[in-house]
């Protein structure tokens, strides 16, 4: 995981992420690549889940190092020297775009944002990305995410993607340098000898995009609606994205789908 942001915004929700991977996949060893939780106050945030056994640990990004030999490389040295225009968007959010990748590439492994809630174990996938949305009329995807990324490391199609992020970079389109840069490279490499890898379904980690992520914290949607999709999330779904950048601010009603999910995710049920 990456956390870019400051600790005051590390919240309940983040909190709950580190516990639904945790439930899963109880002998997991949870890297947060994060400036500030890599910090007295950190290590307190992160003290339960120490006391309790789990393996997770906090560090602060060594650009240089993780970077280093890669095309991410000479972008972010170019950056430093003020050659790159880091744009509207904010360029920590670009920058975990680009971080994410570069340590999948160095080390391999799961990279998850702190707003997905695991379900079920990963143990099963190997270099795979998710479908966000999906053309019903054509059969195939239309666009694709990288908020839950699991890769061998130095997997040719993550060199693609950090190459693609150095070459076209954008800082003022949202979404430029991540799912749609994902979706971009992948559209171009499917079918090529060398690159071995899944696409999953939306269901798998995205069973709701952003416009409609309000209906899992409601409980006023038909009770049809609910059961059918609770159920599908049980059968298909390894993980929920709440795309935090939408749904942070709502609160969860007894009886909606968050609900049902947090009471089964939880590993510390008193809180």
């Amino acid at each position: 995981m990456t956390w870019i942001s400051s600790l005051k915004g590390c919240g309940e929700r983040e909190l709950f992420s580190m516990e639904s991977l945790f439930k899963s996949h109880p002998e997991a060893c949870l890297v947060i690549v994060s400036k500030s939780l890599d910090s007295n106050a950190g290590t307190q945030i992160l003290k339960p889940f120490v006391s309790n056994g789990f393996k997770v640990m906090a560090v602060a990004p060594d650009f240089g190092y993780i970077f280093k030999d890669t095309h991410a490389e000479t972008w972010f040295n170019r950056l430093k020297e003020g050659n790159v225009d880091p744009g509207e968007v904010s360029l920590g959010q670009n920058l975990s775009n680009l971080l994410r990748l570069a340590l999948l590439y160095k080390f391999g492994g799961t990279y998850i944002d702190l707003d997905v809630v695991v379900l079920k174990s990963f143990s099963k996938l190997r270099n795979t990305i998710g479908a966000q949305n999906f053309d019903t009329k054509t059969g195939k995807w239309s666009r694709l995410n990288n908020a839950v990324l699991i890769f061998d490391k130095k997997h040719p199609l993550l060199f693609k993607f950090i190459e693609e992020f150095a070459l076209t970079f954008d800082g003022n389109k949202w979404g430029h340098n991540g799912p749609y840069l994902i979706s971009r490279v992948v559209s171009r490499v499917s079918g090529r000898p060398g690159f071995n890898f899944t696409v999953l379904p939306p269901s798998a980690f995205y069973p709701v995009d952003w416009r409609g992520i309000r209906s899992l914290f409601r409980d006023e949607i038909s009770s049809k609606w609910l059961i059918n999709k609770m159920e599908q999330i049980r059968k298909e779904s390894f993980a929920v994205h709440l795309w935090n950048r939408h749904s942070r601010k709502l609160k969860v009603v007894k009886g909606s789908i968050v609900d049902s999910i947090i009471s089964s995710c939880c590993i510390f049920c008193n809180i």
